[in-house]
């Protein structure tokens, strides 16, 4: 099972070689492909880094993400390694539902994992904890997420928890550091 969800993973955590590649793309290159073999139009990479550059340019969901990938010019689409296709290699952008099933059957630890900063090189560690805002299904509690942080602000890893925990009968979740000598 995957640390921060009830999908099941196939990734082990990565090495520090993984982490030591230099390029965000050369990262997400060493996750498997959730997807058949069949019928896959877009790379893996391709897809995520065009997630990726919606969030950044201020999309907030699903739908925003795919309207900014159909609206993205051709030369930013090639960056993004989209193929070109037919005789003129015009690029056609993932779709939104594309988009949506990838971001779903990806493994966020592992994801998260492989972003994340190398805690070796950190002289200090914040653990923080938080409720994922939108994350309740139905009657079902919403995710609860524990983050340790960098002294430099990178975040080195984050998983789900199964409840907040409870402080001296309050709400109070401490900022821990943890020097390293």
């Amino acid at each position: 099972m995957c640390r921060q969800s009830a999908t099941v993973c196939l990734i082990k955590s990565p090495t520090r070689q993984h982490r030591e590649v230099p390029q965000l793309d050369g990262r997400l290159r060493t996750l498997p492909d959730p997807r058949k073999r069949r019928g896959r139009r877009h790379p893996l990479v391709s897809v995520l880094l065009t997630a990726a550059c919606a969030v950044l340019a201020g999309a907030r969901s699903y739908f925003a993400i795919g309207q900014w990938a159909r609206n993205a010019p051709q030369d930013a689409l090639a960056r993004l390694g989209i193929r070109g296709a037919g005789t003129l290699a015009v690029r056609r952008a993932p779709s939104t539902s594309t988009i949506r099933r990838v971001l779903l059957a990806v493994c966020p630890g592992g994801l998260a994992d492989l972003l994340g900063a190398d805690p070796s090189t950190a002289e200090s560690l914040a653990v923080d904890g938080k409720t994922a805002r939108g994350s309740r299904i139905g009657t079902g509690p919403a995710a609860h997420l524990l983050a340790a942080v960098s002294g430099g602000g990178q975040t080195v890893s984050q998983l789900r928890v199964p409840d907040k925990s409870r402080v001296a009968g309050g709400n109070f979740a401490p900022r821990l550091s943890q020097n390293r000598a």
